[in-house]
């Protein structure tokens, strides 16, 4: 293991994890202006955000296993110049069709910078630093996906909507430059295996089925032929990715890691973080906008109470983790996540703003305790020869905890509005303006009880990761 750069590596994955997490997000600010400079709908103009999400989410198994066979850094720099030029053909794109076609090119970019980072760094760092570099690196996907809406607003106010896409041009070039010169070399084992190419597609359909359904269930009807459809086709294709994946000589995804109790609670107990965090990231602009009558800067600058805290205790806690284990962080993390979602539950139209505040900074106190060194015990747990395939689970997690949240929180939402009157938490009757805050209860209390299942995952594994 080559450590004497271990710094600069971080720097160089910190920053491309930053860009790729900032484009995940970054776009939904700029879709309204996106569709005024082309003239489209916004059914169209969404296919922006939605194209990325399903690329980016379909091929990080993929990616990761490219990198166990040819070398993480080599994947990882081609991702980054994918990224790098598709950022520039977004940014020149003359109509919708061309900027969804080249988001697509990005985020196949994306992909191979997530499934790789976490590799690399485990690679780079000794294992009792491991926590610390895998928090540092949660810090920066937190802040560029919270970071994103108000910074893609801020930019494209003054230049346009094309900058927010140029932006990552330079930037990007330069950090390439640094993981060029001071990612190490891989020594590349079993070169002879071959890659799974029937795994690869069934899973990238399954998946794309399945996250574009949850995506736009509530859009299209939970109980639509379209949304059906979609769940229907994800369930098959994943059955058969499963069973190829049992069979097959030299499989895309090694199911053996999952008997392993630590990186299989690991890997849902990620799944459930990202449930909570996302709820949360897509309810509150509706409590502080719509609810409160907050404005959209006055609602930015209530919400960074969360990221701010997350990014201060996420390296802390990695750096914890290191030394005493991971249960007692990751047990810790989520308990107060659960009992921060819980807090947000009990908002109402008379809160006052530090209430609000204190609430988000629980969330992010939770969050940033929880996430590193249950990325840690994850990457711990995975054999050197499967680092690749252990990120890019560890990234699908993300993804798929990410829609999931909020298709969860979204569907609540939505039902208890539609009902415009609700006993469930209110007892009584509900005035039309108190319906949207009975929503809101009902969807973090929901929430909350679904974080509080990750307190049991984190707590029964079998053994601890250090």
């Amino acid at each position: 293991m080559d450590s004497s750069h271990k710094w600069e590596v971080l720097l160089a994955i910190g920053v491309g994890t930053f860009m790729t997490a900032l484009d995940t997000s970054v776009a939904n600010t700029v879709l309204p202006v996106i569709g005024k400079s082309f003239n489209e709908s916004i059914t169209s103009v969404q296919w922006v955000v939605t194209i990325y999400l399903l690329v980016l989410s379909g091929l990080l198994l993929s990616f990761g296993r490219l990198g166990d066979m040819q070398g993480y850094k080599k994947i990882y720099l081609s991702g980054f110049g994918i990224f790098i030029a598709g950022s520039l053909l977004s940014g020149i794109a003359p109509n919708v069709g061309l900027l969804i076609a080249f988001r697509g090119l990005q985020a196949l970019g994306a992909a191979m910078l997530a499934a790789n980072s976490p590799a690399i760094l485990t690679k780079s760092f000794p294992a009792q630093q491991r926590g610390q570099a895998l928090g540092l690196q949660a810090t920066m996907t937190y802040l560029g996906l919270i970071v994103g809406p108000s910074l893609g607003g801020w930019l494209t106010s003054l230049f346009g909507w094309r900058v927010v896409f140029y932006i990552n041009v330079p930037v990007g070039l330069a950090f390439f430059w640094l993981g060029l010169h001071f990612i190490p070399s891989d020594k590349v084992h079993k070169v002879t295996e071959k890659f799974d190419f029937p795994g690869a597609i069934t899973f990238m359909l399954g998946l794309g089925a399945l996250l574009l359904g949850l995506n736009k269930g509530a859009e299209w009807g939970w109980t639509s032929i379209f949304t059906l459809l979609f769940l229907f086709s994800a369930v098959i294709l994943l059955s058969a990715f499963i069973y190829i994946e049992k069979h097959v000589e030299n499989p895309m995804l090694d199911l053996n890691l999952f008997y392993k109790l630590p990186f299989s609670l690991s890997t849902a107990s990620a799944v459930i973080n990202y449930i909570g965090i996302y709820s949360s990231i897509f309810l509150m602009p509706y409590y502080l906008i719509q609810g409160r009558g907050f404005t959209p800067a006055q609602a930015g600058l209530i919400l960074t109470a969360q990221p701010l805290v997350m990014a201060v205790i996420a390296p802390i806690s990695g750096t914890l983790s290191d030394r005493i284990g991971t249960r007692l962080p990751t047990v810790f993390g989520m308990a107060v996540l659960s009992a921060g979602l819980f807090f947000l539950s009990r908002l109402d139209a008379q809160s006052e703003i530090k209430t609000i505040m204190m609430a988000l900074a629980i969330v992010g106190l939770g969050t940033g305790a929880f996430i590193s060194p249950n990325n840690s015990s994850l990457m711990g747990s995975a054999p050197k020869s499967r680092q690749g395939i252990a990120a890019g689970i560890l990234a699908t997690a993300r993804n798929f905890g990410m829609v999931l949240g909020v298709g969860i929180a979204g569907a609540i939402f939505a039902t208890t509005l539609a009902h415009g009157r609700s006993g469930l938490i209110a007892p009584g009757g509900t005035t039309q303006d108190e319906v949207i805050f009975v929503a809101l209860q009902l969807s973090f209390l929901t929430v909350s009880l679904i974080t509080f299942l990750g307190v049991i995952t984190s707590m029964v594994r079998a053994t601890d990761i250090s």
